[in-house]
């Protein structure tokens, strides 16, 4: 499957903002609304996604609340698949499952409907998120979307934060890509 090179990688971290001490001291936040915000490194950075993803039957593309939402949502409508969301307690009108996890700052819940794959056993998902630091989220993402019938091909993020070592839990679980590495 296609990766960016490293010229193309250094484009779009360009574009993304750091924030210190944010949402807590010793936290260097990535702040992707600087990317969102340039067309230019948007539409880039979507027509990379669509073209390693275009001949891979997916059934559904799954994004992380709330900025896998984004990514993920988009792609789906680049490549005419369903989205299904993940998200916190409480914030899905029907039944659910939930997982509990771990984040490098504390802890957190998400959910997702039971019948999120209508009824497609084994439907093949792809899981979309912004960011992958220790792995909870996505570990329980694709816990969620192994309760709901399907099966996580791949979890795609557009930054790794290579120290915190999600990947490395991650990739036993299934295939990872991480456009950027910091």
């Amino acid at each position: 499957m296609i990766t960016l090179n490293t010229k193309e990688q250094k484009y779009l971290l360009d574009t993304i903002r750091t924030i210190a001490d944010f949402p807590k001291k010793g936290i260097q936040f990535r702040d992707i609304t600087t990317l969102l915000n340039n067309k230019e490194a948007l539409s880039f950075l979507l027509n990379h996604l669509q073209e390693r993803y275009k001949n891979i039957k997916l059934d559904f593309i799954a994004g992380a609340e709330s900025r896998g939402f984004i990514f993920a949502a988009m792609l789906c409508a680049r490549l005419n698949v369903p989205f299904v969301p993940i998200r916190k307690p409480k914030k899905l009108p029907y039944k659910t499952f939930s997982c509990e996890y771990e984040l490098e700052y504390g802890s957190d819940t998400l959910e997702i409907h039971q019948d999120a794959f209508n009824g497609i056993s084994n439907a093949k998902v792809l899981l979309v998120d912004d960011l992958i630091a220790t792995g909870g989220t996505a570990i329980a993402s694709c816990e969620l979307i192994q309760k709901a019938g399907g099966q996580c091909i791949e979890s795609c993020f557009l930054l790794e934060l290579k120290d915190l070592k999600g990947v490395e839990k991650l990739s036993s679980i299934t295939s990872v890509y991480s456009i950027l590495q910091i």
